[in-house]
């Protein structure tokens, strides 16, 4: 996949500094909210049900996709230079492959994972896809990694932290392999309705000059997103230890 340089980064330093400063200050306000438990609501309602329910899952996938930023900031700098919609689908494909096998495997065999270190993994891994899109590992080490099997790799921590938000709802065994495909069906819509809106976004901007101009920085405050992520899963997982 070719990579168009990007030129001005001098000169966005500052503004990148300020954009980043902005998205920390906003994402530690909001930590709380955006904390990994699920909904208190959505949770009372799973644990009363039982037996296959096929419609309330498919919400519950789709709606932690749709409000999945950790995801949905992955997903961003996924796409973030793929110009045609045939590597769009071959890269999203992977990343779905990668979620969906640790997803389903994870509830059905209940493989508990920490959530607060596998939310920092997830966070880790926007901040790599920021790196490889600025070029970082190009001029840090001399090599490109292969962009598809990471996404591919991450996908797979992806789909354990979808694995353990299911495990949180404390899903009755009855009907549990219907209603876990069910809830998978709901991430790929709330994914591919995201990713819709993403691309119909970066479609826009990418027909404007200051695309290439603001790439460099628009990389920068992801990466600072993805550190803010990992920072405050890591200070929830030492907390928590106390």
């Amino acid at each position: 996949m070719q990579r168009p340089s990007i030129g001005g980064r001098c000169g966005l330093r500052l503004a990148a500094s300020h954009a980043s400063l902005s998205l920390f200050l906003l994402l530690a306000s909001l930590a709380p909210a955006i904390a990994h438990g699920v909904a208190e609501g959505d949770k009372g309602y799973i644990q009363e049900i039982s037996g296959i329910n096929l419609m309330p899952f498919v919400y519950l996938g789709a709606k932690h996709m749709m409000t999945g930023y950790d995801h949905l900031l992955f997903l961003f700098g996924v796409v973030f230079f793929l110009y045609r919609m045939k590597h769009v689908a071959i890269y999203v494909s992977l990343f779905a492959l990668g979620h969906s096998t640790t997803m389903l495997l994870g509830v059905y065999f209940n493989i508990g994972m920490n959530a607060y270190i596998i939310d920092a993994i997830i966070g880790l891994s926007v901040v790599y896809k920021a790196l490889d899109n600025m070029g970082a590992y190009q001029r840090w080490f001399g090599v490109q990694p292969n962009t598809k099997a990471a996404t591919l790799i991450f996908g797979l921590f992806h789909g354990f932290g979808l694995s353990t938000k299911i495990l949180d709802y404390n899903v009755a065994p009855d009907g549990l392999v219907p209603n876990l495909l069910a809830f998978n069906v709901g991430v790929e819509i709330g994914q591919i309705l995201a990713l819709t809106a993403i691309l119909i976004a970066m479609g826009f901007w990418r027909r404007t000059p200051s695309f290439l101009r603001h790439a460099y920085t628009a990389n920068t405050v992801m990466m600072t997103a993805g550190f803010v992520l990992v920072g405050y899963q890591l200070t929830g997982f030492f907390v928590s230890a106390t």
